[in-house]
């Protein structure tokens, strides 16, 4: 493999993983600081291409990203009162509303399971014309990726720090001590999931408005790749200020995109990244355990080894 094909991988796997790193911070924001694990990831991830792909098509390519992040923030408005409101439990919610989204994004699409924007104007068409005599041409993808995670993670950097901000986080730390803190626990898990679900939303507008077509599985295992993804970033940067946090996310979402980059390469079967998924995410899930684990078996084994050169 040459430095060409390597820096084109490399390329490709920055640019998915900027798009897919939104995903990982609508997590962060939902299940790292509110501590709701929301299982509409996929469904909503889907909305966002789909209502971004639609309005994209009608000629406004500006207004599709504001469209699919309000069809986001709907759509976490929904899964957020179906648990305070109505007593679903958060899980149960989440597979609800994503089950309920498979529905409403066939509709939203006209009744199709797949949109074509090969003729579309998007933003990215709009960019790459306007970089198209410049160095930068080639990188009109990753220009935007970028500027739009740039936002959110600053954005994130912020209003974690706010009044509101605080508020949710302390709402999934201690949801009875904010209670007795006059703070509305009910508000601050509403507020949080809308604002989680516009990133999702917003990430699937962009990977579908890059790939110029929208279909009706865009979004599915977005929640596993998410949850390695943050897991991944909780290994290089999981400790320290909410800014070191959350650019570990977008490291995350960097690193799983390279290895499943990687392992498209080298001609793996489409059935077989599905378990490339899993086996990522039992890694990043089993990593801390493990590392805290050797010393231990370093011990037992030393232990084992010495009791055997006793008996020779």
């Amino acid at each position: 493999m040459n430095f060409t094909a390597i820096f084109s991988l490399v390329q490709t796997a920055l640019e998915l993983g900027l798009i897919s790193s939104l995903t990982v911070l609508a997590l962060f924001l939902s299940y790292s600081m509110l501590n709701v694990c929301d299982l509409s990831t996929d469904g909503c991830f889907t909305l966002g291409a789909a209502v971004g792909a639609v309005v994209a098509i009608s000629g406004h390519p500006y207004l599709s990203i504001v469209a699919a992040v309000a069809s986001g923030v709907l759509s976490g408005f929904i899964v957020a009162v179906l648990q305070t409101k109505m007593g679903v439990n958060s899980l149960l919610a989440g597979i609800i509303v994503n089950t309920a989204l498979y529905s409403v994004n066939i509709a939203v699409m006209g009744n199709s399971s797949l949109l074509n924007l090969n003729r579309t104007e998007t933003v990215f068409t709009k960019l790459q014309a306007l970089l198209k005599n410049t160095f930068l041409k080639d990188q009109y993808k990753l220009i935007i990726a970028l500027f739009f995670v740039t936002l959110t993670v600053i954005f994130l950097t912020v209003f974690l720090k706010t009044r509101l901000g605080l508020a949710i986080r302390a709402t999934g730390n201690n949801a009875d001590m904010v209670k007795s803190s006059s703070i509305n626990p009910i508000k601050t898990t509403i507020i949080g999931l809308c604002i989680a679900n516009s990133f999702t939303a917003l990430s699937g507008c962009l990977l579908a408005q890059s790939q110029k077509s929208a279909n009706i599985d865009i979004g599915s295992g977005m929640v596993t790749i998410a949850l390695a993804s943050l897991l991944i970033g909780g290994i290089f940067l999981g400790r320290g200020k909410i800014g070191l946090r959350a650019l570990g996310a977008v490291i995350g979402a960097f690193v799983f995109r390279l290895v499943y980059t990687v392992a498209l390469r080298f001609n793996m079967p489409a059935f077989m990244l599905k378990l490339v998924s899993s086996v990522i995410v039992v890694a990043a899930i089993s990593a801390p355990y493990i590392r805290q684990q050797l010393p231990l078996i370093k011990r037992r084994l030393a232990h084992r080894f010495g009791k055997e050169e006793a008996q020779c």
